[in-house]
């Protein structure tokens, strides 16, 4: 057999030292945690590509992230077998890679694996000529054949023995992917109009994949789409006050939804905050990993259906799901870190899951029995025999049933999830991925600074502006230009267009509920350096990459906003509220571009341009603009301001300072202020809709009468 010759493979042996596995010193805890494989694991980078040329070997190139549980299953199976890592030192030069820190490189070779097979996922698994061109992938391999899958052992053998005798065969193929590859990339702006009837069209087409049993869309597995569900907030808003464009039935389907995902198993109601994604169509079971991007996004949703409906039960979620973040996941420099992983003791969701037995002997059998019915705990279990706590009924109808109070059913429930989660944290953890990734981290400046400022949380304004700090200081180079990843005080790698993006709307955001003009300018900086290095001024909309970032085989545009918003999304909704802000037409007009290259793609496939629909939305929406004149200490200025950011204003930029910095001259930095100020000495809200303003109100009836 093959695998008993690698053993005695001469070339194993007496490989010199640069050849062992390279993976000890990565900023990546994903990286590391395969440091000890047998497999000479290279980080992507021109030693690899070196070697691959110099021994004229194909490249296996690995890539995952550190909460991903089928990447550690292929690891323990694969990577950590003695036989299956010495054919791979023998015959690969093999690289291993952290999407998360290398979104440009996971994104090129996800298109190729989607390309040659139809779909992808992770871990994927990528062959590449010594020039890096893809010539067959796929996700996870088995150590056997099994699951209609062959065996990793029977790829990696069957690769080599194309390489070695069907060679011109191999780098035909991989040229030919390369191109069509590329030929995908290639955007052209639509110029027909961008109007209501696109955002009609989208909100239609998910209408109809909406499950109106158990909201959200689709069937299993089902992910919580949080920029759709502000997309259809939005819609439920309408967009001219003059025409009947707002849908009835999207509050519902919003609201609806919110309420199952976190009633479900997808959501942690001991912790607080949001699994990946339920793996059924009803929210229970999940895939337990939390990603910082999830919990962000998700918490500003609940923020703004708090803000739409008053509803309690919005908040609480949000503050749960908030309260968690800082609880767990931030770093003691102000950033967030990326992830926590689903397995505890190599076992999925071991960490979260209950049995009776188990939670009668922290409550007792009376406050157990209420507890496990409210939670649907029961000895025979709702996953693999144990149990994932979900609420099915209401508060009054489980009261009911059991005999109850609802008041004391409440206790019980308060109770025991404090003991719970008490018992919970003596357990092993899963394991925390703690670097800290621009992107992320500015989806979730953004989501605490609105929080704070509409709940008046003075902690989550407080870790916005640590954030945000931390994010100008230790994430950013001499240059002013960002990194993209940091971890235990150390940042690496080029920023990418979405690391620019996303901080920069979240920098918007702080702006707009702290009025301190530091954020705003530094907002506009990050965006200029996307128009100097990343823009493409033929076709317009941004690329992936700076043009000083290293050479890969294509330079990809980034639209599709997946788990997390797309750069040129970010890009947009920045733009256009940055042009608001500053009476910048320019960059209104470059959000048009981005919205012209998607045109049709963003009306036929809206679940996959939440973030870009309602940056579109905003851009056709007649502008209003609100400006508070006050003393920031004045309880009559916070009056006003409390008016504005306790609402869902989607229309609306929003902008204030003190009276001293008002007046004639304030036009020179903010010409929202300009020849604004105090009104008979009292605080005073200017409101302007359409380019058309009202009087200035000093009281806050007033103003609430102005933006009803």
């Amino acid at each position: 057999m093959l695998w008993e010759k690698c053993r005695s493979d001469p070339f194993f042996p007496i490989l010199p030292p640069t050849h062992m596995n390279q993976l000890a010193h990565a900023t990546s805890p994903y990286l590391r945690q395969h440091a000890a494989n047998p497999v000479h694991w290279y980080e992507w980078g021109e030693a690899a590509f070196a070697r691959a040329r110099a021994e004229d070997k194909p490249i296996f190139l690995s890539i995952g992230y550190a909460a991903c549980h089928w990447c550690h299953v292929m690891a323990h199976e694969s990577f950590e077998d003695a036989a299956t890592a010495a054919f791979m030192n023998a015959h690969f030069v093999n690289i291993k890679v952290d999407r998360e820190e290398r979104p440009d490189v996971d994104a090129i070779y996800m298109d190729a694996v989607v390309a040659m097979t139809q779909h992808g996922g992770w871990p994927m698994s990528v062959f590449l000529t010594p020039t890096g061109h893809p010539f067959y992938g796929g996700t996870y391999f088995p150590p056997f054949d099994r699951y209609g899958m062959p065996s990793f052992r029977r790829v990696l053998e069957s690769i080599h023995t194309a390489w070695v005798q069907r060679r011109r065969e191999v780098e035909q193929s991989a040229g030919d992917l390369t191109a069509a590859i590329a030929r995908g990339s290639q955007l052209r702006p639509d110029p027909d109009d961008l109007s209501v009837e696109m955002l009609d069209a989208a909100f239609a087409a998910l209408y109809r994949s909406y499950d109106d049993v158990e909201g959200g869309f689709g069937s299993a597995p089902k992910f919580p789409q949080a920029m759709t569900l502000e997309f259809l907030l939005r819609r439920a808003y309408g967009i001219n006050p003059h025409a009947r464009t707002a849908h009835p039935g999207a509050l519902a389907m919003v609201t609806h939804t919110l309420r199952k995902m976190a009633n479900g198993g997808i959501y942690d109601h001991l912790g607080g905050g949001f699994h990946r994604y339920a793996t059924d169509d009803r929210w229970l079971v999940p895939h337990f990993e939390k990603m910082l991007y999830d919990n962000a996004l998700l918490a500003r949703v609940y923020l703004y259906a708090w803000q739409v409906t008053g509803d309690p039960f919005m908040q609480r979620i949000v503050e749960e799901t908030l309260d968690y973040v800082l609880r767990e996941m931030t770093d003691p420099a102000g950033g967030f870190y990326s992830s926590q992983d689903a397995d505890s003791e190599g076992e999925e969701g071991k960490f979260f899951v209950w049995t009776p037995a188990q939670i009668a002997a922290l409550l007792g059998e009376e406050d157990a029995r209420l507890f496990n019915r409210f939670y649907d705990v029961t000895p025979a279990g709702n996953w693999e025999g144990k149990n994932i706590l979900h609420v099915q009924d209401d508060l009054e109808t489980v009261a009911a049933g059991a005999g109850v109070s609802p008041d004391q059913l409440a206790a019980v429930l308060q109770r025991g999830r404090r003991l719970l989660f008490a018992a919970r944290a003596q357990r092993i953890k899963p394991g925390l991925d703690d670097k800290v990734l621009a992107a992320w981290n500015g989806l979730m400046l953004r989501t605490l600074a609105e929080a704070g400022a509409a709940l008046d949380r003075r902690d989550y304004l407080a870790a916005a502006i640590a954030n945000a700090e931390f994010l100008l200081a230790e994430m950013s180079d001499a240059r002013g230009r960002l990194h993209r990843s940091w971890q235990e005080g150390r940042a690496t790698l080029n920023a990418y267009l979405e690391d620019y993006t996303a901080v920069a709307e979240g920098l918007i955001a702080l702006y707009q509920v702290t009025f301190t003009p530091r954020w705003l300018d530094e907002a506009e900086r990050l965006l200029e350096i996307v128009h100097n290095h990343f823009w493409d001024d033929a076709q317009g909309g941004a690329f992936h990459t700076a043009d000083d970032h290293e050479t890969l085989i294509i330079r990809r545009k980034d639209f599709f906003d997946n788990a997390e918003p797309a750069g040129n999304s970010a890009y947009a909704t920045a733009a256009m509220r940055l042009g608001r802000l500053r009476d910048r037409h320019d960059l209104a007009a470059r959000a048009e571009s981005v919205f012209r290259l998607m045109r049709l793609p963003m009306i036929s496939q809206p679940a996959g341009f939440g973030h870009l629909l309602s940056a579109l939305d905003f851009y056709l929406r007649p502008s209003r603009e609100i400006v508070i004149i006050g003393d920031p200490a004045d309880a009559a200025t916070q009056a006003l301001r409390r008016q504005v950011l306790t609402r869902f204003l989607p229309d609306a930029v929003i902008s204030g300072c003190d009276p001293t910095e008002a007046g004639a001259d304030a036009g020179a930095t903010l010409p929202l202020h300009a020849g604004r100020g105090l009104i008979d000495g009292r605080p005073a809200a200017y409101v302007c809709h359409n380019m058309a303003c009202q009087l200035p109100v000093t009281t806050p009836e007033a103003l609430v009468a102005q933006l009803a």
